[in-house]
């Protein structure tokens, strides 16, 4: 076999198809460094079959694919085909049906190798055998690359012994006889495990016999079983006849029992309905001498409880009397010894004799009312009893004690707020020996000091009334106060994350124009609808895709009564002249307006559906995604203007709430 042609297609250098013609004699390749002479020999060794990228000087085998280069741009495969002369018939059984050979190796970049000899695709294994009984291949001495000499004559002697089989041409038998050698040790093993399998299955089958045995042994014990279960199904068929015959005798007899029994409910539901008739008022009745009898206990209880307190009380006011009367004791003691004092004591001693006089007159006084107490809680107590006896009354007479109990409180109360006064007047005489001047100028300070108590008591009520005031005032700042906050920062929060999302929108080299348009509300649908994704566009000139400014003399005007949709934009100038050929119309005037339209023209509705001066007709679908951007750049602006009243109003209350709390405190 002989190499006739080499043909390339993106290996390497060799983007375009190149083929390389192999002629008879010596063929050379001249050429400066770099070139690529070298790509043409490694070519010649990956599609013999070499499989490391290593001998292939690449750091993974996708590298020998086109990488581009200048104007040329990456290619994702690459196949390399070499022509072999068959002429002589020299080629293996399976491939020698051909007077020339054409062997083809494809990669794709990141899916691996494919090999084909003649078009059928075949193992990397074939290839090499083929040219392995060629006495050549990937990595045969035949192919001499830079300093391979040198490791020929350096190499060791299973090295230099395959270079003599390639050379004798008996390598392809080499390989097919270590390959036959793995099949017949794969083979080996396989018959060794078979053994294994064998004496595997023989113990499983005398494991089979012995459960044969076993499930014999056990058809015969479930037949028997089987009968016995018969002879006791049988048994109880007899048993059950027996007792079906005695439970139907005992039904009978049931059942004429429930007749009886019927009868006798029927009857007894007649006296129970009778009976259910003439509860109802019985249990008014019931009720009304339960309410009755729990007023006259609650009453009674409350009575003893008012009598507990009026005795207690008396308790008190008897306690009260006997001190007074130690007291009286004390300071006439005080006085008698007080009378043995010098003769310029004698008018005063005259006077005190005449308090004495006086004070055994309020003694008297008092004395009478202790007898009136006395007398009125025998009243109270013979009201007591008769309230017991009569409990019919017992709510006036009650009400009638609470005054009475209430009048002798306040006699009691000012029973002692004079004896207290005429302690102070005795501790007083006999302290400082003062006379009627000194007791005049300390009624006058008890009078000032209770006018001056009832001046603070007056401020303090006031005040009181103040703070509640200020308080209420408080509370009803503080009521509309947080829904006002709530909703300012409800807009605060709707502001940020519309500002979020058009600033996440607007990113990018350049800026699509729609970023610097608005539009009236309500006509974000019709701007959308009538440009589409022309808005994506930018209105800078260094971009891809851009809108520039161009003069609009002599463009055609809308039809009669056709707003344009630039009086609704405001947009870059280099939209304007689009803009001004757009009409805005209702939908129902589209179809009729659009016979008017000249070349260049359209209607769009608010809706959002288009018609075109060349026939096009759209219907409203949903708004685009710059509509919905205009839409939300108006509802930001919107949001903007409601956020700073609500917080405005916020605020507001807030110095209200901060007035009415400043003046609580």
């Amino acid at each position: 076999m002989k190499f006739e042609r080499l043909r390339l297609l993106g290996f390497k250098s060799f983007c375009e198809p190149t083929d390389f013609l192999i002629e008879p004699g010596l063929t050379g390749v001249v050429g400066p460094n770099g070139c690529g002479k070298s790509n043409l020999v490694e070519a010649l060794r990956w599609v013999m079959g070499e499989n490391s990228y290593k001998n292939m000087r690449a750091s993974g085998m996708d590298d020998v694919i086109f990488s581009g280069g200048g104007s040329r741009p990456a290619r994702n495969l690459a196949e390399v085909g070499l022509v072999l002369d068959n002429s002589a018939r020299t080629a293996p059984a399976a491939f020698n049906d051909a007077d020339a050979i054409e062997v083809t190796r494809r990669i794709e970049r990141e899916q691996g190798s494919t090999y084909r000899i003649n078009g059928r695709e075949v193992r990397a294994r074939d290839v090499q055998l083929l040219f392995a009984d060629a006495a050549t291949g990937a990595r045969s001495p035949s192919l001499v690359r830079q300093g391979q000499i040198g490791e020929i004559i350096s190499a060791k002697p299973q090295a230099r012994r395959r270079i003599l089989e390639d050379a004798a041409g008996v390598a392809g038998l080499h390989s097919r006889r270590h390959e036959a050698e793995l099949r017949l040790n794969a083979a080996s093993e396989n018959l060794t495990r078979l053994e294994d399998v064998l004496k595997q299955v023989d113990s499983q089958a005398d494991s089979l016999k012995r459960q044969a045995r076993q499930a014999s042994k056990y058809r015969g014990l479930a037949a028997q079983i089987r009968k016995n279960e018969a002879l006791a199904a049988l048994l109880a068929y007899q048993l059950a006849a027996q007792q079906l015959q005695g439970a139907a005798e005992k039904l009978d007899a049931g059942r004429r029992s429930v007749q009886e029994r019927t009868l006798e409910q029927a009857e007894a539901a007649k006296l129970q309905a009778v009976a259910a008739h003439e509860l109802p008022p019985l249990r008014d009745k019931e009720a009304e001498a339960g309410a009755a009898l729990h007023r006259l206990v609650a009453a009674r209880q409350a009575l003893e409880a008012d009598e507990q307190r009026a005795k207690q009380r008396i308790a008190e006011l008897q306690r009260h009397i006997e001190q007074f009367g130690r007291d009286l004791e004390r300071e006439r003691a005080l006085i008698l010894d007080a009378a043995g004092v010098a003769q310029r004591l004698e008018d005063e001693r005259a006077e005190l004799q005449g308090g004495d006089a006086h004070d055994a007159g309020r003694e008297a006084q008092a004395q009478a009312r202790l007898t009136e107490i006395e007398a009125a809680l025998a009243a109270t107590e013979a009201e007591l009893s008769s309230a017991q006896e009569q409990l019919a009354g017992v709510n006036a007479r009650r009400a009638a004690l609470e005054a009475a109990l209430r009048d002798e409180n306040q006699r009691v109360a000012r029973f002692e707020a004079e004896l207290t006064r005429i302690e102070t007047e005795f501790a007083l005489i006999a302290g400082q020996g003062g006379g009627a001047d000194e007791v005049e100028r300390l009624t006058q300070a008890f009078e000032q000091a209770a006018q001056d108590a009832r001046a603070a008591e007056e401020t303090t009520q006031e005040t009181e009334a103040a703070t509640r005031r200020a308080r209420d005032a408080e509370t009803a700042a503080r009521t509309p106060l947080e829904p006002a906050a709530l909703r300012a920062q409800r807009l605060e929060t709707e502001i940020r994350t519309l500002e979020h999302l058009l600033q996440t929108g607007s990113g990018g080299l350049w800026a699509p124009v729609v970023e610097s348009m608005t539009v009236e509300k309500g006509y974000e649908t019709a701007l959308g609808a009538a440009l589409g994704d022309d808005l994506d566009a930018s209105a800078d000139d260094s971009a891809p895709a851009h809108w520039s400014v161009t003069p609009g003399e002599g463009d055609p005007a809308l039809p009669n009564g056709v707003r344009a949709l630039a009086a609704l934009v405001d947009a870059p100038p280099a939209l304007r002249r689009r803009l001004a050929q757009i009409g805005v119309v209702l939908r129902t005037e589209g179809e009729s307006l659009r016979k008017l339209l000249k070349p260049g023209q359209r209607l769009v509705s608010k809706e959002g559906d288009l018609w075109r001066w060349d026939g096009f007709t759209q219907a409203a679908e949903a708004p685009t995604a710059a509509a919905r951007r205009l839409a939300e750049k108006n509802r930001l602006a919107d949001l903007r203007v409601e956020a700073a009243a609500a917080r405005d109003a916020a605020d507001a209350l807030t110095q209200e709430l901060n007035a009415a709390r400043e003046a609580a405190r």
